[in-house]
């Protein structure tokens, strides 16, 4: 088996998430002030602060990053490599290399993120198959793989919408999402992901999840709206 059909297996293979969420170095209000930020300012800041600034910024991105590591790397990987160390990782890498950035946005920034996230995740997995040196095709198909997932969680906010906000509007909606479904009891999480994420019916996510097809159901409808509220709450 090819390196590619590897990754792409390790990403098929996603399973239930672990009752584990992703520890922040804010506080909850100092990241509440953070969340009502303007991100472009935020960007602005680090470029012109340094690294305290940065790190108060990637901070904004944890939940995002760690949700996209989780559900891209499965399988094989996925237990030998908790998603927290790829992200910490991609913070350290961004630190280094945030001279480099060029841009002044946040859709740009968390290109730039995701780009760095990638090609950690391809360093890991080159490891663990034993392939020797850099891989540029492997580190594209991980970084488009990537893209991809922003995407879907962007398209994702369309099953969560309420009434934007002058802020939310200005902000990367996949990001919004993510930090509003880490937010979520993990049982909650899973049935959105499994039925908007995967695209499994009810009866496969009952199979998948080993519960009746009615307490799915309710289980689900209970997720949207405690994630329509959530996002309400950050927007």
């Amino acid at each position: 088996m090819s390196i590619e059909e590897h990754i792409l297996a390790f990403s098929a293979a996603n399973s239930g998430f672990p009752d584990q969420r992703p520890l922040s170095i804010e506080s909850l209000d100092d990241r509440s002030r953070i969340m009502t930020a303007d991100p472009d300012e935020l960007i602005s800041a680090a470029k012109r602060d340094g690294e305290e600034a940065l790190g108060r910024l990637l901070e904004f991105y944890r939940n995002y990053l760690h949700l996209l590591a989780r559900l891209e790397v499965g399988g094989q990987l996925q237990r030998k490599l908790d998603a927290s160390d790829l992200v910490q990782e991609t913070f350290l890498d961004a630190h280094r290399n945030f001279v480099t950035f060029e841009g002044t946005t946040e859709p740009q920034f968390v290109a730039w993120l995701r780009r760095i996230l990638a090609n950690n995740a391809a360093n890991v997995a080159r490891h663990y198959l034993g392939v020797k040196g850099r891989d540029i095709r492997l580190e594209q198909n991980l970084t488009e793989s990537f893209e991809q997932s922003a995407n879907r969680l962007a398209q994702l906010s369309a099953i969560s919408a309420t009434s934007p906000s002058q802020h939310a509007m200005r902000r990367e909606q996949s990001v919004v999402l993510a930090d509003a479904l880490m937010q979520l009891p993990v049982d909650y999480r899973e049935a959105i992901v499994l039925r908007h994420w995967e695209g499994l019916t009810f009866p496969q996510i009952a199979e998948r999840m080993n519960r009746s097809l009615d307490s799915v159901e309710k289980l689900w409808m209970r997720a949207l709206v405690r994630l329509r509220s959530l996002v309400g709450e950050q927007t």
